[in-house]
């Protein structure tokens, strides 16, 4: 049999065994948390940006970029409390009036045709898209990759048409389209990394 101060000393080594494991885990759990934090705030943030970027080219500030495939990665980058606004009544409202008004109303008012053309893909597509694409790949690592990809075409595009990386930074609405187009690419880089550790 142990003796009583065998027992204490097993105890009080269990015990300090726990407490350093319960530190660790604490430890790990506010790094993955910060981590998700961070990929969650930057992809609100890129979201935005595209949004942005988006605004910019149907404004006077015209740029060089396919904007079109913004609507992709807005697509696959949108927080999914806004995605799930869209995909239900509210952006099946919205695509009705936006059917409405592209097939009743083109003629008499043109501009909404053009200014609206854009994001009333968008929002068609939200609202349209299968279940794999809207929960499965998009949630998934595929969705990064295809952000990913997209960001990379849209930052050499506008440094090629902007005559070279240093006139992208110095030009006035070069460098407003640089940033927005720089942190398109930044959520996606953040999210495969935090997938990868």
């Amino acid at each position: 049999m142990r003796s009583d101060n065998e027992k204490g000393s097993l105890i009080s080594s269990d015990i300090e065994e726990l407490v350093l494991a319960a530190k660790k885990l604490a430890n790990h759990a506010i790094k993955l948390g910060g981590l998700g934090f961070g990929t969650s705030f930057l992809e609100w943030v890129a979201s935005f940006a595209a949004i942005y970027l988006l605004i910019l080219d149907r404004t006077n500030w015209k740029t060089n970029i396919l904007t079109s495939l913004l609507i992709p990665y807005i697509f696959f980058s949108l927080p999914s409390l806004i995605f799930n606004i869209f995909r239900g009544e509210i952006g099946k409202w919205i695509a009705f009036v936006a059917v409405v008004v592209r097939l009743f109303f083109s003629r008499r008012f043109p501009a909404i045709e053009d200014w609206a053309e854009l994001p009333a893909a968008l929002i068609l597509l939200v609202v349209v898209a299968p279940s794999l694409f809207a929960t499965t790949i998009r949630n998934n690592w595929i969705g990064v990759v295809i952000c990913l990809v997209i960001a990379c075409y849209l930052l050499q595009e506008h440094i090629r048409a902007s005559g070279g990386f240093r006139n992208s930074f110095t030009k006035a609405n070069g460098l407003s389209n640089t940033i927005g187009i720089v942190i398109l690419f930044v959520y996606p880089a953040w999210a495969l990394l935090v997938d990868i550790l």
